[in-house]
């Protein structure tokens, strides 16, 4: 399970070190796409599978799902670590998430997401307030 908040440096080749805790759960392959919210995701290659597998059960016929498909696999990128732990995020995403010289790395249960620390700021800071935090939990059940 991916937990917990990270702030790491992109360098000058476009790579970001994943928190060492996780590298073993993206030793065998990993996915980097767009994700909701304006950041970007990192899925294991099982995580990816998963998420396919759910998205080839879509009706085609339906203009949410064939978005929902190029959204997510439009812009999608296979990636491994390097010997010290990183991943190079291809322009495309880094530009979508509003990257540049620094990510927060935020861990999200079946994935990491990865987001401008402006953007994550103003993010968290919303689910900081009680009123807010608690109309966005209504109707999940918890």
């Amino acid at each position: 399970m991916f937990t917990g908040e990270y702030r790491h440096a992109i360098d000058e080749k476009a790579r970001v070190a994943i928190p060492a805790r996780f590298r073993a759960d993206l030793a065998g392959g990993a996915f980097v796409s767009k994700w909701i919210d304006g950041c970007l995701a990192i899925h294991t290659r099982a995580g990816w599978d998963d998420l396919a597998t759910k998205a080839a059960g879509l009706p085609v016929t339906d203009p949410n799902a064939r978005t929902f498909q190029r959204f997510i696999f439009g812009a999608a990128f296979e990636v491994g670590l390097d010997g010290q732990g990183r991943v190079v995020l291809p322009a495309v995403l880094r530009d979508f998430a509003g990257l540049g010289t620094a990510a927060v790395v935020v861990g999200a249960r079946d994935h990491l997401e990865l987001w401008s620390p402006d953007r994550w700021n103003s993010f968290s800071q919303g689910m900081d307030e009680p009123e807010t935090l608690a109309r966005n939990l209504e109707g999940l059940g918890i």
